[in-house]
């Protein structure tokens, strides 16, 4: 079925005014008709939305009416919708305390809120304290989210950072736990990340630049105005972004630095805040790494000598350059170690091969290992971390598409697992009405696709049922199958849920990402369908049941399978989607802009990566024929997919088309990437793509 109109609709869609904008590059013209959508001004509009150009604004604010006007009769299934997905949210939720030392520190919500609170209690228990109520300081703020909470190694002290307007500029705060009041400290326009000196009376930082990237590392001292802070490192290259965190052991802040491709670390020990950043290895094009320390010895995760899926090596802390690299866990092709987590006595790894995960644990005084295993066919595993480094207790979570999230916490000698904490559904979840399970898909160039999948068990495979495919396929993340109480709202209702594993991400290895990336993009894309076409022969769906479903790179993916395959499917969501690909990365003052080169190639430099973006971007190959239902959702503060992007896609293909649609265009005008704050605000705009969803297949009434 297609989507019926609202029959009480007399709002026509907007149409943008045609400014055609040309360039030349590499001696090709492109026509850009809707350029003029980008505000000149907008890395203050980031700052502050109110300085956004009136005649983008009204065009923005025409679309958001128009959508309002097709999917206004959904109203009432959005609000049933938010109202299911509430009910399964536990309101005063609390994650599992994290001791460190002689506390225990964690974050909960209240009954009702919408943002976290940070807090601790005794290490064995006892009267809690609560240090930051996320509900107290979003008051009378249109958006709030933390950036991050951290308390000073000797428990007196908690740095705490916000941002208030969706844009990603964190201003960071020091908080007295004795008597709960800020300090006059306020360091801004950073990323949020905060590592403590080891006598708590400094702070290192990051501070991003006017073009918003996270260049240099900063050290601020404690009772002094951020024009006096000390510049620790500066990153040269516009294609690196820095960041920072603590090692391992605690004693040192790691600088990290690094592009898709290549990455270099340097070590700033705490204790002596006067000693320059020390340089792990210099990097070398195409060779990643990162380091965890252990005494006089470093462990680090690496892909160098060709070990495309990573491998472990060891270095001596006084000469770790790559001369002195040793193999501890060699390289094996097709199992790719995700990341490392090390402890005084024990080294943690966690690895994934044909989509599925493992956690690996080694006895660094033995060398023996053994791993945690799991049944189901599909699931996900990940390491949770801590605070403290001489322990034997690791902790994790796992859930899969039908089992809620299950914390555990495992000691590494004994090897027995504690049960800590089971995600509470509390309108009720039963695992065994559901089924979890994977087929494969074969792709144009026959590459074996995982397509993770969950339905009712009362399911009638007979390809009727609705689907909706989720994918994403960029810098090599991986799509995990794990569980979403959210989308028991489509499932419940008779939707089968699938998530195809598509190159670009890391799903079944680096080499996996590496072959759907610059001039091999084009393979997620082609990927994508193919799991579509897959669930159809396995008569789970059938042609135009489909919704496709995205955001970011994703949004990306779902532009470029409208383009390439939009006969497969009745709707498509989009989210903050990185459609305007060619023109995004050819404008080197944009946030992201230098970083992405290494992942979709540099058109300015290059004609040949000119040539394929252009070949596959999605805004500039809207072509004249029939298109799915369309609904893109945007943030007008988002840094890295701004806001245009999605409103030039959304204007293009109306004024391209020949049929089909309708296409909808939705802007959060107090939002960023993330859409709106708040948990509960955040279901808003799960019910506007759900009910979408369910409206392109002619369930809007369900």
């Amino acid at each position: 079925m297609t989507p019926t109109l609202n029959p009480k609709i007399s709002q026509p869609a907007p149409v943008a005014p045609r400014r055609p904008h040309s360039f030349t590059r590499h001696g090709i013209t492109v026509v850009d008709d809707y350029a003029w959508l980008k505000d000149p001004n907008w890395q203050e509009v980031l700052r502050d939305p109110s300085v956004l150009d009136a005649d983008i604004r009204n065009y923005l604010e025409s679309e958001n009416d128009y959508t309002e006007s097709l999917l206004g009769h959904t109203a009432s299934l959005q609000k049933t919708l938010v109202a299911e997905m509430r009910g399964r949210i536990k309101e005063d939720d609390s994650s599992v305390p994290a001791p460190d030392g002689p506390f225990a520190y964690f974050r909960r919500f209240r009954d009702g809120g919408q943002h976290e609170l940070f807090g601790r209690s005794a290490r064995d228990g006892g009267e809690t304290e609560i240090i930051l109520d996320g509900d107290q300081l979003a008051e009378n703020q249109e958006y709030f989210r933390f950036g991050g909470a951290r308390h000073s190694p000797d428990h007196r002290l908690e740095a705490w950072s916000a941002d208030i307007k969706g844009s990603e500029y964190f201003s960071i705060r020091v908080r007295d736990w004795a008597d709960g009041a800020d300090r006059d400290d306020l360091v801004e326009e950073t990323d949020g990340a905060v590592v403590w000196s080891a006598d708590a009376t400094a702070f290192f930082y990051v501070k991003l630049d006017d073009n918003h990237r996270p260049m240099q590392v900063w050290r601020h001292r404690l009772g002094t105005p951020q024009a006096d802070d000390v510049l620790v490192y500066e990153e040269q290259d516009a294609g690196w972004f820095t960041h920072i965190h603590e090692s391992s052991s605690g004693r040192f802040c790691v600088i990290a630095g690094g592009d898709h491709e290549t990455s270099e670390q340097r070590l700033i020990d705490i204790a002596d805040l006067d000693a320059p950043p020390r340089l792990v290895a210099a990097r070398e094009q195409g060779v990643q790494y990162s380091v965890a320390d252990r005494g006089d010895e470093l462990f680090i995760l690496t892909n160098a000598d060709g070990a495309i899926d990573f491998k472990i090596v060891t270095a001596p802390l006084d000469a770790p350059a790559r001369a002195n690299w040793r193999d501890l866990i060699p390289y094996r092709e097709g199992v790719y170690v995700i990341d490392i987590e090390l402890y005084a006595g024990h080294l943690v790894r966690l690895e994934r091969a044909n989509a599925l995960p493992a956690i690996i644990i080694r006895d660094l005084a033995t060398g023996k290992e053994h791993d945690i295993a799991f049944a189901e066919a599909a699931y996900s595993l990940d390491t949770m971390g801590g605070y403290e480094f001489d322990t034997t207790n690791l902790r994790f979570s796992y859930s899969s598409m039908t089992t809620p999230s299950e914390v555990y916490d495992y000691d590494m000698a004994s090897r027995t697992r504690i049960l800590r904490k089971r995600q509470e559904i509390p309108s009720g979840h039963n695992p065994a009405d559901y089924v979890t399970t994977r087929i494969t898909a074969t792709s144009h160039d026959g590459a074996r696709v995982p397509v993770s999948i969950l339905h009712r068990r009362d399911l009638v495979r007979d390809g009727t049922a609705p689907l909706l495919l989720y994918g994403y396929g960029s810098y090599g993340m991986a799509m995990p199958a794990s569980f979403s109480a959210n989308r028991l709202s489509l499932v419940d209702r008779g939707f089968v849920y699938a998530i195809a594993h598509i190159r670009g991400g890391s799903d079944k290895g680096w080499g996996w990402y590496l072959d759907g990336k610059r001039d091999k993009k084009t393979n997620s894309f082609d990927d994508f369908a193919s799991c579509g076409r897959a669930l159809i022969d396995a008569r789970y769906t059938s042609a135009k049941r489909i919704v496709g479903h995205g955001g970011s790179a994703g949004g990306m993916l779902m532009g470029a399978v409208a383009n390439r395959a939009g006969g497969l499917f009745a709707g498509i969501v989009a989210e903050v989607p990185f459609v305007d690909v060619l023109n995004t990365m050819l404008d080197d003052t944009l946030p992201l802009t230098p970083p992405e080169w290494p992942e979709w190639g540099n058109p300015i430099e290059s004609e040949a990566d000119f040539n394929t973006i252009l070949s596959y971007s999605p805004y500039d190959n809207v072509a004249a024929k029939h298109y799915p239902a369309i609904l893109a959702m945007a943030g007008l503060t988002d840094p890295r997919v701004t806001y245009w992007e999605p409103a030039k896609w959304i204007a293009r293909l109306r004024a391209t088309m020949t049929s089909g649609g309708p296409v909808l265009l939705r802007t959060n005008m107090g939002a960023g990437h993330g859409g709106a704050s708040g948990r509960f605000h955040r279901l808003d705009e799960v019910a506007i793509a759900y009910a979408f969803a369910l409206w392109a297949v002619g369930m809007a009434a369900s």
